[in-house]
Order: structure tokens, then C-alpha cells, then sequence
């Protein structure tokens, strides 16, 4: 859906929903950060509605990965004030995306590309937990829980685009982590969050490989 006003409504539709949203989610994070403005979050998730219109081809898929773009519009600067990915956002992501989906398929007769994204979301998911079990200062429940909503947005476009949005993911974030380290605007001693990279990765992924 590459055609230029559907690629600028859902920029908009995404951007304003974000910033609507933002006071919200300052009140529920307790977050004063400048960060959590709209002129912030709104762009973000402008961003994230734009690619989703290049990448899907209906509408249904449109709301559902446009949904996520909202979420993730919120999650990025609010992981990078509060070091927190609240279920409050991340669950109602989850329902639109899902939902979404299940329209997608039910429209294009397409069950098994629906199992594929939600068995890609619960692997994830699966992966990730057992890494926040072995390293649990490394990565929280809020990581291990975007893991499972980002796994099923990749795994709509298959196997592959799972395998290098999580690849890509880790790069970012050991990327960012180097150049904050030379700056010295960090520690080895300092967590970092890994929320941003998780969803720059994950889109990443689907800019690169969803043709």
C-alpha cells in the first residue's frame, strides 16, 4: 500500500494517536522526562504508521502493524525514561495486532500464515524468557513480553524476517552501547534499556526484507 496519501493518512493517524495518548502514558509511567511529549512520541509513531503502509498490502494488515507503530511511538521513550515496557500498552498492541491479523487472513483465506506469525511470537516470546531467566539484569518481563508482540508482527512476513529483526536487534543495542561507553555518557556498571533496539530491529527487519 505504497500509494502516497494511504502512506501519509496512516503517518498522521499513528502521529496523533501517539500524542493523544502521551499524557496518559506520562501519568501511568510517573514521568516527568522530556521525553514523554508529543512532539516525541508523535513522529515515532508517524514513522512506524508510514512503514507499515509500505510494508502491508490491505487494510486489515494496516491496523494491525499500525497499531503496534502507536505502541511502539510510546515504548521507545518511555524504556528510555523509566527503563519500563508496561503491559498497558504492550496487551492492548497485542489484541489490535492479533485481531488485525486474524481479518487479514480471514479476508486472503490464509490460516496458515496467521499460525506462522503467532507460533513466531510464542518462540520468541519463549527465547527471550529464558534469556531474562539466565540474565535477569540484562533483560526484564517488559523485554521478554515486546518479544512475543514484535516476534508476531516478523513472523507474519515469515522465518527469515524473525531471524535477522532479533539478529538486528542485539547489533543496535551493542552498537549503542559502544558509543555511549566511548562518550563516556555510560558504564559497564550501567543498565541500559533494550526496548528501542527491539523494536528499531524489528523494524529494521521488515524494511529490509519486505519487498
Amino acid at each position: 500500500m505504497t500509494h502516497p496519501l494511504t502512506v501519509t493518512v496512516a503517518a498522521l493517524a499513528c502521529a496523533l494517536l501517539a500524542g493523544l495518548l502521551t499524557p496518559w502514558a506520562r501519568r501511568y509511567l510517573l514521568s516527568e522526562s522530556r521525553l514523554l511529549r508529543p512532539w516525541v512520541t508523535g513522529p515515532l509513531a508517524g514513522l512506524g504508521g508510514a512503514g507499515a503502509a509500505v510494508v502491508t498490502t490491505s487494510w486489515a494488515e494496516l491496523v494491525a502493524v499500525g497499531t503496534v507503530a502507536v505502541a511502539a511511538g510510546l515504548l521507545i521513550p518511555g524504556d528510555l525514561a523509566t527503563y519500563r515496557l508496561p503491559d498497558r500498552i504492550v496487551g492492548p498492541a497485542a489484541v489490535g495486532l492479533v485481531g488485525g491479523l486474524v481479518v487479514a487472513a480471514a479476508v486472503a483465506d490464509d490460516w496458515s500464515r496467521l499460525l506462522q506469525a503467532v507460533l513466531a511470537g510464542v518462540v520468541l516470546l519463549a527465547v527471550y524468557l529464558v534469556l531474562a531467566m539466565i540474565s535477569p539484569s540484562s533483560l526484564g518481563f517488559g523485554d521478554v513480553k515486546l518479544a512475543g508482540l514484535l516476534g508476531t508482527v516478523l513472523g507474519w512476513w515469515g522465518w527469515q524476517a524473525v531471524a535477522f529483526g532479533t539478529l538486528a536487534a542485539f547489533v543496535l543495542f551493542a552498537v549503542a552501547a559502544l558509543v555511549l561507553l566511548a562518550a563516556r555518557r555510560t558504564s559497564l556498571r550501567d543498565d541500559l534499556p533494550f526496548g528501542p533496539a527491539m523494536i528499531l530491529g524489528a523494524a529494521l527487519g521488515l524494511a529490509l526484507l519486505v519487498p
